[in-house]
């Protein structure tokens, strides 16, 4: 299932969950790029991986701002010569603390935080990539999304889960678009990760059958399946990657 040889570009990979992904595409011998709005986590993300053994290269760019990520995308695959594998890992509130409130009580301007950044920043780096992907006859789509995008939940998250919603939905319709050009287009969707705070955690895990939170390495393993040449039969998927929960 190698994938020596190919170039990624990872979303919101200055750290964190996008990070442990391209530490984890870059040890299978792919080049990674990576992405994050803020340059000096990007560089350092990348100066880590190469330090590592791996191919790396800063891409910080706003994914929110549609003429940017075209302009940014077009000069990285100029420099690598193609990209062929997106994650869209970037999410919750973009730059912004993550709050939770009811739909009645959020107020109409804080909608643009989610949906900016969860359904358009994957519009617009999907955009960017897809005419190269299937000009070449090879592509992988992945969207890291949320099971708040897929079942409805109860913890005041109605607009992330609408735009996670709406991302995972555009890869079904990508998928049958782009599977006659060798592309795939498949979403990741996670359960309650170990980013949130032990006291809420705590009574949470109870409830999850494999008694325990998801870890990065979780989410590298099922994106490096999608990624690989045993996916290729795989697209417009929904991989739920939540220890149990939810089993729908």
């Amino acid at each position: 299932m190698s994938i020596e040889q190919k170039t990624a570009l990872i979303t919101g990979a200055g750290q964190g969950m996008g990070l442990g992904v391209a530490h984890h595409l870059a040890a299978q011998g792919v080049q990674v790029l990576i992405n994050d709005i803020d340059p000096e986590k990007a560089e350092a993300a990348a100066q880590a991986i190469i330090a590592a053994g791996g191919k790396a290269l800063a891409a910080p760019f706003d994914i929110t701002k549609t003429d940017t990520v075209l302009a940014q995308v077009k000069q990285l695959e100029d420099e690598v010569g193609g990209i062929d594998i997106l994650i869209n890992n970037a999410g919750n509130a973009g730059n912004n603390a993550m709050g939770q409130l009811p739909f009645k009580d959020m107020p109409p301007e804080h909608w643009d935080m989610y949906i900016g950044i969860n359904l358009y920043g994957v519009l617009n780096c999907t955009k960017a990539v897809i005419q190269g992907m299937c000009d070449r006859g090879w592509g992988r789509i992945i969207t890291i999304s949320s099971e708040a995008g897929r079942v409805g939940l109860d913890i005041n998250v109605s607009i992330y889960g609408a735009a996670k919603a709406g991302a995972a939905h555009l890869m079904r319709h990508l998928a049958r678009e782009v599977g006659p050009y060798g592309v795939t287009a498949n979403v990741v969707s996670l359960g309650l990760m170990d980013n949130v705070p032990e006291e809420f955690a705590g009574p949470v895990i109870k409830t999850i059958p494999a008694r325990r939170l998801g870890t990065t390495e979780d989410v590298a393993e099922a994106v490096g399946y999608l990624t690989s040449d045993g996916a290729s039969w795989v697209t417009g998927q929904t991989l739920p990657v939540n220890g149990g929960s939810y089993a729908i």
